[in-house]
């Protein structure tokens, strides 16, 4: 029967060999028991009743014992003395970045390994881990480099540089701490809501440091409303609260942020009308101006009776918060007074516009110069002005007779 010893010092004490059995653990004859992880140590081996340990094998199980050995229990050098252990400061990368694994090598290396949480990623020269991002920087005899690119989350914890020499092994450990740029993960929609109601946005991110995560409003900018947190609760909110909301996610890595729109609906407000005057047979425009959410409908009305576009020469024409009513060639039966309507689903409003004549002046009047007669009040004036005169030449005859 063929076996594979190995003898070790463990406590200053001589270990009994201990043999690879078929199965997928390896027993100590003094009771301790080894239970490898690594797929790539099975792999090496081969079946023939026994397994037999290739001499690449026996270097990693070398490496697995000195570290799988349980917490207080020193390993030495078969007459020599303790190994040595060296803490290095956390290495802090970020996330999508290049991290160098560094530790100095001695006179004499017999055997040097990278570890990561007991799986072995190079053991010397040679690769163990099945990671693509895992490299070989240097290896000589002063220092034993490797390199992971793109760092993620996974590969933060704690990663051990262990060298052999031919005096005594030595240990460097080292923790690499992974730094994750905010991300907004979850954000409220576009809000739409009648005016008076409650309205609360929500926004939460991710990230590595825990990222601070803020609440402003951008548009419009006359507007100040903040918060430092991930929830902005507007109580009974008015017209003027509609707008561009920003949410920030912001750690020492980066900044993320994205935006909210809140839409405020409400019933229409219309602005005074403004009397128009025209000459007979020119054009005349009567102009109503409302305010809503949605934008309203406009409707136009002579007396009770609606008009249409297109009515007897008339146009409608609607453009935003803004309808005209244009009379191309006003007649007599025109003027009046006319209201405009503005609807929309929360509500109306409305104003009435007179449409009332202009006279055009005649050559007569012209003669006459300015503040000449205008309107029947003027002429009656003027006529009530000449009888005087007439009534006083009168008695002025008969008082020489």
């Amino acid at each position: 029967m063929s076996v594979t010893r190995i003898n070790l010092i463990i406590k200053g004490l001589f270990a009994a060999p201990f043999h690879f059995l078929k199965r997928p653990y390896y027993k100590l004859n003094n009771g301790i028991t080894v239970v490898p992880s690594l797929e790539g140590l099975r792999n090496e081996m081969r079946a023939s009743g026994y397994f037999t340990a290739s001499c690449k094998s026996l270097t990693v199980m070398s490496f697995r014992l000195l570290f799988l050995l349980p917490a207080g229990l020193p390993v030495y050098s078969q007459g020599d003395s303790q190994s040595d252990n060296k803490v290095m400061d956390n290495i802090t990368v970020r996330q999508g970045e290049t991290v160098l694994l560094s530790c100095s090598q001695g006179d004499v290396v017999t055997h040097s390994a990278w570890l990561n949480r007991s799986s072995i990623m190079y053991a010397g020269e040679d690769k163990w881990s099945v990671d693509p991002r895992v490299s070989l920087v240097t290896l000589n005899q002063d220092e034993f480099t490797i390199k992971i690119e793109n760092v993620d989350m996974t590969d933060e914890g704690q990663y051990i540089c262990a060298v052999q020499t031919r005096s005594r092994a030595t240990t460097t450990s080292v923790h690499v701490i992974v730094q994750v740029p905010p991300k907004i993960t979850s954000l409220s929609k576009d809000v739409v809501v009648n005016e008076g109601s409650n309205v609360s946005l929500v926004c939460s991110a991710t990230g590595k440091p825990d990222p601070t995560v803020s609440w402003k409003i951008i548009s419009p900018a006359a507007q100040s409303l903040t918060s430092e947190d991930e929830f902005l609760e507007i109580p009974s909110v008015s017209r003027q609260r509609a707008g561009t909301y920003e949410c920030t996610a912001m750690n020492d890595v980066a900044t993320d942020v994205q935006t909210v729109e809140l839409t405020v609906n409400y019933a229409p407000t219309v602005s005074d009308g403004k009397d128009v005057g025209v000459t007979l047979g020119q054009q005349g425009v009567l102009q109503c101006e409302a305010d809503a959410v949605p934008p309203p409908d406009f409707e136009w009305y002579r007396d009770d009776r609606r008009i249409f576009n297109g009515f007897d020469g008339i146009e409608i024409e609607d453009s935003g918060a803004l309808s005209k009513l244009t009379f191309f060639n006003v007649s007599e039966g025109d003027y009046g007074n006319y209201t405009c309507v503005a609807i929309n689903k929360l509500g109306s409003a409305n104003t009435s516009i007179v449409l009332f004549e202009v006279i055009e002046p005649t050559s007569s009047t012209l003669l006459q110069g300015p503040g000449a007669v205008q309107d029947g009040n003027s002429a009656s004036r003027a006529g009530h002005t000449s009888t005087c005169l007439l009534v006083l030449l009168a008695l002025q005859l008969l008082l020489k007779f």
